[in-house]
């Protein structure tokens, strides 16, 4: 499988019919408002950045898990 990173990760899932709608959660150690907008551009649902919150983190698969997709 060739190496990819979280972005090409998201691209794929969302370009799959039988994945599209799942949740994404984005862990980066990548805090730049521009790769935040290229997650959420790609149709990731929450992005967090290193060191994150593990509260947040969380809240964050609490929600999106029951989350009717």
């Amino acid at each position: 499988m060739p190496r990819m990173d979280g972005f090409e990760v998201a691209s794929q899932i969302r370009q799959d019919e039988q994945l599209k709608e799942l949740p994404i959660i984005m862990i980066t150690s990548r805090s730049g408002q521009k790769h935040r907008d290229r997650a959420m551009a790609l149709g990731v649902n929450e992005y967090l950045s290193k060191p994150y919150q593990e509260n947040v983190l969380l809240e964050s698969i609490t929600y999106w898990s029951q989350v009717d997709v």
